[in-house]
């Protein structure tokens, strides 16, 4: 165990010196019943994971996180909820980061600095079936002192690009306080303002893109978001195509 950071009364903190994974150790708390806002922060991950099950590197002094919600809405409406914990994050690095530093979204839930992967998020529900939610987990990883080498897309870290280190405590406290503001606003307003406040700082929208999916790769222009999350995609013969899952890489050609 380890000193929980302060954040405000709708978080319940649980704070570990290391587990397998925040978001296995989530959805184990979460199946056990764990109320709504149960937020699993954890110096050191020995099993984390990113989306499609690829291995995301966790060695202490980044930010490794789960957050279990339990929204009174459908699993397709909750996913947009990945849409405003990545806004929140942008907000987060923005408190931290000199001024200047470009801080873009990557299609579906990527975070980037300057160009290179800084942070991720993995949302994962289960419900009852027939389109119901008993919760949900949104883990999140932001690399503040250290990042992987060799990754399908270049990835960076706050530490590397600026020379100065950020303690985890202070950017999840600061991500407390964005998520609850945010999520209020999706509450009230639904996903309209989210969508349009994630469109502000979302690379490649309007530009050629490429889109893998597990059995096809696709290159067209990224036209838009949809009003779910979806990402729309023009395809030179095929016309618009709706994409709810898959890669994106920026087409260099």
């Amino acid at each position: 165990m380890t000193d929980a950071p302060k954040l405000p009364p709708a978080y319940r903190v649980i704070a570990l010196d290391a587990v397998d994974s925040t978001n296995e150790e989530a959805k184990r708390r979460a199946r056990a019943g764990a109320e709504d806002g149960t937020l699993i922060w954890a110096r050191e991950q020995t099993a984390g994971r990113g989306r499609s099950g690829h291995k995301w590197d966790s060695p202490r002094g980044n930010l490794y996180f789960s957050l279990i919600l339990r929204p009174e809405c459908a699993a397709a409406e909750a996913a947009q909820l990945s849409f405003v914990a990545a806004v929140a994050v942008n907000e987060t690095l923005a408190t931290l980061l000199p001024p200047l530093f470009d801080v873009r979204f990557k299609w579906p839930n990527d975070i980037l600095l300057n160009d290179r992967k800084v942070g991720g998020l993995l949302l994962e529900t289960e419900g009852a079936g027939r389109g119901t939610l008993d919760w949900l987990v949104l883990g999140i990883g932001i690399n503040l002192v250290s990042h992987p080498e060799r990754t399908p897309f270049p990835a960076t870290d706050l530490r590397f690009e600026t020379g100065s280190a950020f303690p985890p405590e202070a950017a999840l406290e600061a991500f407390g306080r964005f998520f609850q503001s945010w999520a209020n606003c999706w509450l009230d307003e639904g996903f309209a303002p989210i969508r349009e406040a994630w469109k502000a700082r979302a690379k490649g929208i309007g530009e050629s893109i490429i889109v893998r999916l597990p059995r096809q790769r696709l290159r067209g222009t990224f036209a838009d978001l949809d009003g779910d999350g979806a990402l729309l995609l023009d395809l030179p013969q095929d016309g618009r195509r709706r994409v709810t899952a898959g890669e994106v890489f920026f087409d260099m050609v």
